[in-house]
């Protein structure tokens, strides 16, 4: 059944999920656990999640290539499943495990995808050949998986799409190119194409997305944006102090959380009013004090418990 928010949400995101749920023929567990997102015109949303966590299940569902035991899913208002072809329209998609045609030369690769789903802009193949330095000339099947990765890429977003689902973009990529695809997602975002993205590497993530959402078990465990994250990062110090740590004040305070400690040294997050952890530091020898940067991976590390390695 469709809820209420589901409705409110196909209203003005691109890409919506109420309550989509998988389970494999013969098996127990759902691999896609009552997952709800949705992803706004010119927004980047990062997916992240280890190995079995229900990435790939997540976006194979969403394109159709496996059906949904129950929830909804829209793309661009249409329903995955009833209106499949009127979704991928919409849709530029690249797989992690990318499958080329090995004989076709890259030239002939583009001028294939084309026919499928033709551009919107003419030229724009051509420019983006050109700033991937992408060899056309080549059979597919000779590139290394970096070269091969460029044209998995130019596929996906030549026509525009209003929607690109990207299972990890930059595998393969040398730093240059790895720039390019960077530019390349904001121009996305500028024109107002939703962007999801899968993807096990945090300094991309962090790079380009708006919003993560983090997948355990098949269930949708948190959602974060960047702002929030770097607003609690803000918080977290790392403290050395010339004495002994004073561990008991610090974990006394308010809101406060104590990551890691030694004799010396203290990494400490804490919410709210500040005050109160200056005036236990005005009491000691700090010799240095670091305020963090947002980390993803710390992020991911304290909301992902896994119990065992399950769907893909």
């Amino acid at each position: 059944m469709i809820t209420r928010l589901y409705l409110l949400l196909m209203a003005d995101s691109l890409l919506v999920l109420d309550k989509l749920s998988k389970r494999y023929a013969g098996t127990r567990s759902l691999a896609l656990d009552s997952v709800s997102l949705h992803v706004a015109p010119g927004e980047v949303y990062g997916f992240l999640g280890a190995n079995g966590a229900g990435k790939s299940t997540t976006i194979r569902t969403l394109l159709n290539f496996i059906q949904p035991t129950s929830g909804a899913a829209t793309i661009c208002g249409n329903d995955i499943v009833k209106n499949s072809v009127a979704t991928k329209r919409h849709v530029g998609y690249l797989a992690g495990e990318i499958a080329l045609y090995d004989r076709m030369t890259g030239k002939e690769f583009l001028s294939y995808m084309t026919a499928l789903q033709p551009l919107k802009t003419r030229g724009y193949t051509a420019e983006l050949v050109k700033r991937f330095e992408a060899d056309t000339r080549k059979p597919l099947g000779t590139l290394s998986k970096g070269n091969r990765q460029k044209f998995g890429l130019i596929q996906a977003v030549m026509h525009e799409p209003d929607v690109l689902i990207l299972d990890e973009p930059t595998s393969g990529l040398d730093p240059l190119m790895q720039e390019e695809f960077f530019k390349l997602m904001h121009e996305s975002r500028q024109r107002g194409a939703a962007v999801f993205v899968s993807s096990h590497n945090f300094a991309e993530v962090q790079r380009m997305c708006d919003r993560i959402g983090f997948i355990r078990e098949g269930k949708l465990v948190a959602e974060q944006t960047l702002a929030a994250l770097a607003n609690r990062a803000a918080h977290t110090f790392t403290l050395t102090f010339t004495d002994t740590v004073p561990l008991r004040k610090l974990r006394a305070l308010p809101h406060s959380h104590v990551t890691s400690h030694d004799e010396h040294r203290i990494t400490i997050s804490l919410e709210g009013e500040l005050t109160p952890f200056f005036v236990v530091l005005a009491k000691h020898h700090v010799v240095r004090l670091e305020q963090q940067e947002v980390n993803l991976e710390e992020e991911f590390m304290r909301l992902y418990k896994p119990t065992g390695e399950k769907n893909a």
